[in-house]
């Protein structure tokens, strides 16, 4: 078996896992618009090899989806005061897998006030992961009788 060469001569590491403690998982590759089919060998706590990559991204993404799975999550929320009902946000990067559900059900309630900008935040820290959630298009306040009602 061929082993990852960054950590094949490490000699910080632990010693290198026998063939019976090694699993194999499938995963397919969203780093590129190629969609590898990565094969990940890995131990309970550590990535031993990652094959089937065509970029850098592939390797790096093979060992993040095994080893801390996150996913980016892009919605809408509530504005008042816009032309519009709902503007669109987004983390402003990848979260845990696991979160995904949690930090939606938890932006299903939030109403932001025109005007917001892109980039600007409208949760910081959300559910404590240290993600922001940033609004991703330009919205201006508007007067009153150019404004939807409230959904």
């Amino acid at each position: 078996m061929t082993r990852h060469p960054d950590r094949a001569d490490d000699p910080d590491r632990r010693s290198p896992a026998s063939d019976s403690d090694v699993s194999t998982h499938v995963y397919l590759c969203t780093g590129c618009p190629l969609g590898c089919r990565l094969e990940v060998d890995a131990t309970e706590e550590d990535v031993v090899e990652v094959r089937g990559f065509n970029c850098r991204k592939g390797e790096r993404y093979g060992e993040q989806e095994h080893l801390d799975p996150r996913r980016p999550l892009s919605t809408t929320i509530w504005i008042e005061g816009a032309t519009i009902r709902r503007v669109p946000v987004r983390t402003a990067e990848p979260i845990p897998r696991d979160q995904v559900r949690a930090v939606a059900e938890a932006l299903r309630g939030l109403r932001v006030t025109a005007p917001v900008r892109r980039g600007d935040v409208v949760v910081a820290d959300i559910l404590g992961t240290g993600i922001d959630v940033i609004v991703t298009r330009d919205l201006p306040a508007v007067s009153p009788h150019n404004q939807l009602p409230a959904g």
